[in-house]
């Protein structure tokens, strides 16, 4: 039984058919000049001889090979994972080693495979890179080591039956990267703009003593004269104002962009942009809709709401259905009785198309801050920067040009009737929707 479980183990290398059909060739070309018929013998034995060599170093003596594969405990959706495999080498001479590690399906990686040297009595890690483009569990198979010696003529496969499911989650990597950058106040290197503040929010803090580069429209004149010095009020922005994420799980959010739907580019952005929200002392709320309402998490920002916010965009998913924005309309005007801001992202490719939503979102717009986020169609993009040819590829760069345009048309449909709007390319969704949030902050429009 353990000879049958070693023959099955057991791989010829590449090297050693190589050097078989070397000899096939020597025996041929020994018809034709009889005197390398005994050197070709020779050469045989000597092949043989090496081969059988080979097998004995790697399947005898008592020796434990160990290898094993480390997996982050989730996935960051949409970003570079490190996997690290982890090699022991317990032979008394330098291995090389292929390791081939079955992937998930998801990756649909058929030719995946890593090649290393190992010293003696030596343990190697070393890493690559898996970027999902879904949520979801991704399951890993088996991981499979081949170990040649240095002679490289034969084999020894290793299987681990270790077999490993990775959660993937929307991108917390990129939250997390907001997050340092908020606290170290590094935001705008990411080309999250300053904005100038507007006046004052009306939330009045204390009445301290004036010093220098404090703004002189703030002076209390009457506090001056009672205490014959300068005395300026001093104001705090306004705290703990609720802030929606509606996220659109129609069949217009099934769009893809560089391996991504919309609708992960938008919960990717919805979770960066929670973080932000609450570091900024606001209330962070989550509501999607298709037909019907689906996952709805109140505006709050006491602990764990963010655990709430990404248990929750974990399962979304697209359907096919058109959204009904006049349900939308009706639960949030039942469910959403205090004014909030809510950013809502979804896609509108045509004039037409928001026509026939556009007095659902104005009513709305009536009872809350509106933002409507949606997104620049880049593959159109591509087609109006390049030169066409012939008539074709002109037919089809003024239709693209056609519904870019529209896309303006848009924004500025939105803007007539009070809407913000936020028109993006799926790469730059967060930024852009931070901006956004930050830009209304500080003009205090909320």
């Amino acid at each position: 039984m353990k000879l049958l479980k070693q023959l099955r183990s057991l791989y010829i290398n590449n090297f050693a058919f190589y050097l078989f059909s070397g000899v096939l060739g020597l025996f041929m070309l020994s018809f034709l000049f009889p005197w390398l018929y005994t050197a070709t013998w020779i050469i045989t034995y000597i092949f043989v001889l090496v081969l059988v060599t080979d097998l004995i170093l790697l399947f005898t003596g008592g020796r434990k090979f160990e290898a094993k594969r480390k997996t982050p405990e989730k996935f960051s959706n949409g970003d570079d994972n490190p996997v690290s495999i982890k090699v022991y080498n317990p032979y008394p001479f330098a291995i090389n080693i292929k390791v081939i590690d079955e992937l998930p399906v998801q990756f649909q990686e058929r030719n995946f495979d890593i090649r290393k040297t190992i010293p003696v009595n030596q343990t190697s890690t070393f890493n690559f890179f898996l970027r999902p483009t879904s949520r979801g569990e991704y399951h890993f198979g088996k991981l499979n080591v081949y170990v040649s010696s240095p002679l490289r003529l034969a084999a020894r496969r290793f299987v681990t039956t270790e077999t490993t499911m990775v959660p993937t989650y929307p991108s917390y990597m990129q939250m997390h990267r907001y997050e340092l950058m908020a606290i170290s106040d590094k935001l705008t290197e990411q080309g999250l703009k300053k904005v100038r503040r507007l006046g004052h929010t009306l939330e009045f803090e204390q009445i301290k003593e004036y010093i220098s580069g404090d703004d002189i429209r703030t002076i209390n004149w009457k506090a001056t004269a009672k205490r014959q010095q300068l005395m300026v009020n001093q104001y705090q922005d306004v705290r703990s104002q609720n802030i929606y994420m509606v996220i659109d799980t129609g069949r217009v959010m099934k769009m893809p962009f560089n391996g991504l739907s919309l609708l992960d580019y938008a919960i990717n952005s919805a979770l960066v942009l929670s973080s932000i929200i609450l570091r900024k002392d606001d209330r962070a709320g989550l509501l999607t809709f298709s037909k019907t309402i689906g996952n709805y998490i109140p505006a709050e920002k006491r602990g764990g709401q963010m655990q709430r916010i990404q248990e929750k965009l974990y399962n979304v998913e697209t359907n096919y259905f058109e959204s009904d924005f006049g349900r939308l309309y009706a639960d949030l005007k039942r469910t959403i009785t205090q004014r909030s801001l809510m950013l809502l992202y979804t896609n509108f490719e045509t004039l037409d198309g928001l026509k026939r939503q556009l007095p659902y979102l104005k009513a709305i717009a009536k009872n809350h801050l509106l933002v409507v986020v949606f997104f620049e169609n880049v593959e159109l993009d591509a087609i109006i920067r390049t030169t066409p040819k012939n008539t074709r590829e002109i037919y089809y760069q003024v239709v693209a040009e056609k519904f870019a345009y529209e896309k303006r048309l848009i924004v500025n449909e939105l803007r007539k009737y009070g809407i913000y709007s936020v028109l993006t390319k799926p790469e730059n969704l967060t930024v852009d929707s931070i901006n956004k949030y930050l830009e209304i902050k500080a003009r205090g429009i909320l």
